[in-house]
């Protein structure tokens, strides 16, 4: 069984303070399954958006784990606002958490490319 949303934003927001590092909660999805985006700020000026993986990636031994996948990669915020922009109008109920780290897969998995 798969944490919460809201419990794995809490404990992904509480990893990357204990870090030093900035994390923020930019919207507010559904606590029970809302998919989470993660905005990833660099310290370049770029972004990346890391996007919940689809279904077929997940691995049916640990399905617990959360998976994400990079949709956007280092690029200017515009892009990344767009994105969920579209996003929001599909499924309103999602969270956003930004986060500023130049190295993203010491806090997230992502999918094997």
């Amino acid at each position: 069984m798969r944490l919460k949303a809201g419990i794995f934003v809490a404990a992904l927001t509480r990893r990357v303070f204990s870090d030093g590092g900035m994390a923020a909660v930019e919207r507010h999805g559904s606590d029970e399954a809302g998919a989470i985006f993660v905005r990833i700020r660099h310290r370049d000026g770029t972004e990346s958006l890391a996007a919940p993986a689809p279904q077929t990636a997940f691995d049916e031994d640990h399905p617990e784990t959360r998976l994400f996948e990079l949709r956007k990669t280092r690029v200017q915020e515009a892009e990344v606002n767009e994105m969920l922009a579209r996003e929001a109008r599909f499924d309103p109920d999602f969270w956003v958490v930004e986060i500023e780290t130049d190295s993203p897969e010491t806090y997230l998995s992502f999918i094997e490319e």
